[in-house]
């Protein structure tokens, strides 16, 4: 297979699987061993092609939070549910992602001051997207019961943006426990029955949690000159299928969860799961 080929299917799988609740780190690390290990930098420009795709497409959502703190009214922008709000609440909201940011924030420096690193073996993304799986439907069916006696929340509680945060901290630790699935079925759990709601919150916290991290990682390639021998053209093709598959992914699913649950999700992590956990006495 051409290095080029290899790059782009590399920038799909980032593209696709970086927002759906599947673990984006664990396709990745499972696919390089047939596509082959990549650079750093290479792992960074494809996701910050994901990032870039949804920061389109909230390019309303996060206008509206900036002109909501420097005092514009610009509520129709803003909400993702069709509801007005007022200023002052659009503002209560952009705090509750500061704080859910301010929050991973603090716990990824910690991981780094510590010395941690991320685990490349195949078993424990295997059991992390098992357990995962497990989770989601339990998370669902408890806020589908919520939903049913107490109606639909759709507000995020102070409570609910520190679980946030923790646990995109969580799913930076395990990989295959993926960061949407992670933070959206927390908000679930923490009291937002809407699943669009916390959805929408976590991939709006996820914009600068991204974006931070993608550059951190970048300024210390820099800094280390870590960037030599890198495949230009390699990277761009990867970069670019990344941002295009991310786009079409996350529409697509803005528009699933409108009416479906993440239940397919929940099968799809178990059948990739067991199936790692048989191949692995074979070829692990």
């Amino acid at each position: 297979m051409s290095d080029l080929l290899a790059a782009l299917l590399l920038g799909i799988i980032e593209g696709i699987t970086e927002f759906l609740p599947i673990s984006s780190t664990g396709h990745l690390l499972i696919a390089e061993r047939w596509l082959g290990h990549r650079s750093d930098l290479f792992n960074i420009a494809i996701q910050a092609g994901a990032i870039l795709a949804v920061t389109v497409i909230y390019r309303q959502r996060l206008w509206g939070l900036l002109a909501a703190f420097a005092g514009r009214d610009l509520r129709a922008p803003f909400d993702p549910l069709g509801v007005d709000v007022r200023p002052a609440e659009v503002r209560n909201y952009g705090f509750k992602l500061m704080l859910a940011f301010a929050v991973t924030a603090v716990g990824g420096l910690l991981l780094k001051k510590m010395g941690w690193e991320l685990p490349d073996t195949v078993r424990p993304i295997a059991w992390a997207l098992i357990l995962g799986a497990f989770w989601m439907v339990a998370a669902e069916q408890l806020a589908a019961r919520r939903a049913a006696s107490e109606g639909e929340r759709t507000a995020i509680a102070w409570r609910t943006a520190v679980l946030v945060g923790v646990a995109q901290v969580v799913a930076g630790v395990f990989p295959g426990t993926s960061r949407s699935a992670a933070t959206i079925f927390v908000a679930l759990l923490a009291g937002t029955t809407s699943r669009a709601a916390a959805t929408e919150f976590a991939f709006l916290v996820g914009i600068p949690t991204m974006f931070a991290a993608t550059g951190y990682e970048f300024l210390s390639m820099l800094k280390d000159g870590g960037i030599a021998g890198e495949d230009w053209n390699a990277l761009g093709v990867a970069f670019v299928a990344s941002a295009v598959t991310a786009f079409v992914a996350v529409k697509w699913l803005l528009r699933y969860i409108q009416s479906h649950r993440f239940t397919a999700f929940a099968a799809y992590r178990l059948a990739l799961g067991v199936a790692l956990l048989l191949w692995l006495p074979a070829g692990g």
